[in-house]
This record gives structure tokens, C-alpha cells and sequence, in this order.
């Protein structure tokens, strides 16, 4: 009966794709014309009827039915009703085509960037790494900012950016920049980008050709390893210690074009890149004539020790582009970063970030300048600290049952995640999987290694964790390594632990 097979496609359709009801019904009945499930010439049910059977408005099935007829899948007699245009009907049934696989439609690239480490992975659970809080958002100060912009808002604010962004909140960077993380710069050399993927797929297609050479960290940040895929560049991993990127000659062997880091607190291992070390990159660079891309994702919140200085104010050749995001202090989806440029690089950059991205959001960009400016920025990084700061030290205490000669904390200085090593020999993806099972999701640092083998352990976030939360989930968290841990203690070789 036509009225049940059309309540059944209407539910589907209202189900998956939330369609309004004139418009389900619309494809509920051109689908059924198209698989010629209703004949050539077919005689439907007058819309009195359909409203009656489909319990529908009598408007939702007239708009139906006119737009069918207007597209000719209906046509109307006068005193006799409406039919199945017998030309559509005539057409061969559709036929879905069978699902092709992944390797025959995408592209080598393609089907790689599938294959390593996906965000969406990252579920949203207690000590999910790389996620932040944003509940503590001021709101309502944010929309009274962006509606008052939005109310004065001037045509050429409306158009696309070609100059670098907002100029005021280009010097509100600058000046932060400048006082608190030591980057000796001016305003000019501030680009505003959409966040640091887009900074660093803009590093790549500027400075680099297709398959040149980029040193990456490894374990590596995935954000980075995605980026420099998709823009073609080969990758390079080079081992990370206890001080960060270690270089050694075998690597100079593979000369860079690019060299990425996270000089102030390595993603994920969260080593600090000694003063020496920094010295060695930034001789590797002006030796090679490469360029470093400092990724200073979470400088904000460092919690023990002194503030650590970026890597770009050690620079004396202007060979480092600095990075950042305003993501981690307020909140994702606002999707606005900035990245600092050599003086000689500033025209380039501006061309083709105009021409490449078409960047806009410039009453965003003006109700942020004027967030920072009105030290609403200041105010929430601040609270944020706080809140971090006190869930940081619950997390270390719960963790404490499980720590020892087989067991320990790196990257805990600073950031919103920690990382937990653990003995070589233990599988920390099967660890990571039967913490999963407890409704917990940690990530494993094998799983961000390129070549390397021997790092193993557990990559541990605080950010999105309420407090009361980590109180009650972390000693859950520790007992679960403690077992781990447990099973291989009889064998004194599995058991011992690697140090960065």
C-alpha cells in the first residue's frame, strides 16, 4: 500500500537526514517513481487522502505535490486527479551503485592520511588528551562583543582579509608575544590564520617543494604528521629524549627544508628542549638553509619551574615561524591562530595566505582584539590556570600508587596532559583498550611514533577532566596500570622502564 511504503521512507529520511516534512514526503515519492515502485501512469491518492493516511498538514502534501508536478514527475487532469508522468516512469529503475573501496578512489596521499592516527578517535571521556574545558567560557561578555561589531560592522569588514588579519588584534598578539614569550617581532609580522593546521599547511606550501625533506619529533604530534601528508612533503622522524628533538649525524645524512618542533613542552613525550639542543637546531637550520617551525601550542599554562623562553627568541638568522592558537584559552570552535613570520617572508606570506585560504572573519577577529584588550583574556587565562593547576595535582596524586622504578611521569610542568612511561615490552595499546572498557579513553604513546619502537606508555589529559571527576576515576586509572604493571614484574628484563 503507497501510504505505508511513504510513511516508512518519510521516518528514514526524518531519522538521517532531518529534512522538514514537505521535503521527505517530496523524496519518498520521487524515489518511489524513480525505482518504479509506482507504475507509468499510476493514479495517486488525492491529497485529502494522503493528509488523512500519512497524518500530515494538507499544506505539507499540496507543497509536495506541486513541486513534483513542477518537475514533471506529476502531471494533474482536471476531474480525473493526478498520475505518474509516464515519460519518468519509462526511464530505467535506479540502480545504487555498489560502494567502491577506499583504494580505488582516493589517492595514495589520501589513503594514507586514512591510515595513521584520526582525531576522531578521541572520544570524550575522563583524561581525554588534547581536549580543554570550555565551560567556563564568559558568554554572554563574548556575544555582547560580537553583536556589537556585527552592529557596526563597515562594508570592507565584510569582504575577505588581505592585509594579515585584523590590525588590532594583530598587535594585541604582538604585544603579548613580545612581553611573555620573549619573540622579538613587530606587528607587521603577524599573520591571523584560521588555527596552527592551516599555519603549518601555509609553512609547507611556501617554503617547501613536493617530497622535501620535514624533520618532525617523534612520537610526533598527528596534527602536524596530517599536514605535511597532505602538502607532500616527505617525513623525517627524529628520536626525542629527556631534552627533546635529539639530531644525531645519521639524521643530518637527510638534510631538512623544514624542521618542526615543540620546543617548550614536546607533544606528547612533554620534554623541554635544553638550551643546547635549541642551539643545535637552530646551527642545523642555518646550515642547511631550512626553515623551523616552532609549535608553541600550550605555553600559557606552565605550572612549576620558571616560564620557559620560545625557541624564536633565540633566533639571530630569522629562520623560526612561531605559531599559536587562542584555542586551548577559550575555546575550539573559535578557530582563529596566528603565526609569526621573518621580516623577509611577511609579503609573501600575506599574497598567497589571501590567495590560497581567503581568509575573513573580521568581526570575529575585531570582538576578540577587543576580548584582550579589555582584559577578558587575561581574566579567563587566569581562571583557567587555576582550574588546570588544581587538576593537574589530583591527577598526580592518584596516579602515585602506580609509579616506581617501572613507571614514570614526564611533560607534568606544564600543558593539560601528561605522560606516563611505561616498560618497553608492555602493550600499551591493549592497556589503552581495557582502560576503554572502564569508560575512560587515555591515548598510547606508541601510537604517535613514526619509526621508533621503544616508547611506550600513556598519553594523559587533564583539561576536559572535571575535578571531582579525576578524584574519582583517577585511583580507577592507576589501579588499572598497577595490574598492568603486575603481570609483568616476574620478568626483571620486561620490566624495566625507558626515560625521556
Amino acid at each position: 500500500m503507497l501510504s505505508e511504503l511513504l510513511s516508512t521512507e518519510i521516518a528514514r529520511l526524518g531519522l538521517q537526514l532531518k529534512m522538514p516534512l514537505h521535503r521527505q514526503l517530496y523524496e519518498a515519492l520521487r524515489g518511489a517513481i524513480l525505482d518504479g515502485k509506482l507504475s507509468a501512469g499510476s493514479r495517486l491518492p488525492s491529497s485529502r487522502d494522503l493528509t488523512r493516511d500519512l497524518r500530515l498538514s494538507r499544506n505539507t502534501v499540496i507543497t509536495a505535490l506541486n513541486q513534483l508536478a513542477v518537475e514533471g514527475y506529476l502531471v494533474s487532469h482536471v476531474g480525473r486527479g493526478t498520475f505518474v508522468n509516464e515519460r519518468v516512469a519509462k526511464a530505467p529503475p535506479r540502480r545504487r551503485p555498489a560502494q567502491p573501496s577506499q583504494e580505488t578512489t582516493l589517492s595514495h596521499r589520501g589513503q594514507a592520511l586514512l591510515k595513521t592516527f584520526c582525531a576522531t578517535q578521541l572520544e570524550i571521556y575522563p583524561f581525554t588528551p588534547g581536549i580543554v574545558d570550555f565551560s567556563a567560557f564568559p558568554v554572554a561578555v563574548w556575544q555582547r562583543l560580537q553583536n556589537k561589531h556585527w552592529r557596526m560592522t563597515y562594508p570592507d569588514m565584510l569582504d575577505y582579509s588581505y592585509s594579515g588579519g585584523y590590525a588590532p588584534l594583530r598587535r594585541a598578539v604582538a604585544d603579548y608575544l613580545r612581553v611573555f614569550r620573549s619573540v622579538p617581532m613587530d606587528v607587521e609580522q603577524v599573520i591571523i590564520t584560521s588555527g596552527t593546521q592551516q599555519s603549518m599547511e601555509l609553512c609547507a606550501q611556501l617554503l617547501a617543494d613536493l617530497n622535501a625533506t620535514v624533520w618532525l619529533e617523534d612520537p610526533a604530534y598527528w596534527g602536524a604528521v596530517k599536514a605535511f601528508m597532505a602538502t607532500g612533503l616527505s617525513l623525517h622522524p627524529v628520536k626525542v629524549d629527556e631534552n627533546g628533538m635529539a639530531p644525531r649525524a645519521e639524521d643530518e645524512a637527510t638534510p631538512p627544508r623544514l624542521i618542526y618542533v615543540t620546543p617548550s613542552h614536546q607533544y606528547p613525550t612533554g620534554s623541554v628542549m635544553s638550551l643546547s639542543r635549541r642551539l643545535q637546531i637552530l646551527s642545523i637550520a642555518r646550515q642547511h638553509k631550512a626553515w623551523i617551525l616552532e609549535d608553541d601550542y600550550d605555553s600559557e599554562f606552565r605550572f612549576s619551574g620558571a616560564a620557559i623562553s620560545s625557541l624564536a627568541g633565540l633566533d639571530c638568522d630569522e629562520r623560526v615561524l612561531y605559531m599559536g592558537s587562542f584555542s586551548k584559552v577559550l575555546y575550539p570552535g573559535l578557530k582563529l591562530g596566528y603565526l609569526v613570520v621573518p621580516r623577509g617572508l611577511v609579503a609573501s606570506f600575506k599574497q598567497a595566505h589571501y590567495d590560497l585560504n581567503r581568509p575573513g572573519q573580521i568581526p570575529l577577529q575585531a570582538a576578540l582584539a577587543e576580548f584582550i584588550e579589555m582584559g577578558h583574556f587575561a581574566s579567563a587565562l587566569r581562571r583557567a590556570r587555576q582550574s588546570y593547576s588544581e587538576r593537574r595535582c589530583c591527577l598526580l596524586e592518584a596516579l602515585k600508587p602506580c609509579l616506581g622504578p617501572a613507571a614514570h611521569i614526564s611533560g607534568a610542568e606544564q600543558g593539560l596532559h601528561l605522560c606516563l612511561n611505561l616498560p618497553v615490552a608492555m602493550d600499551d595499546k591493549a592497556l589503552t583498550q581495557s582502560i576503554g572498557a572502564l569508560g575512560l579513553t587515555v591515548r598510547p604513546l606508541s601510537a604517535y611514533c613514526l619509526d621508533r619502537k621503544d616508547a611506550t606508555g600513556l598519553v594523559i589529559g587533564y583539561g576536559y577532566a572535571p575535578l571531582a571527576e579525576i578524584e574519582r576515576y583517577g585511583p580507577v586509572l592507576a589501579k588499572a596500570v598497577s595490574a598492568a604493571l603486575a603481570r609483568l614484574s616476574t620478568d626483571p628484563v620486561l620490566s624495566s622502564s625507558r626515560k625521556f
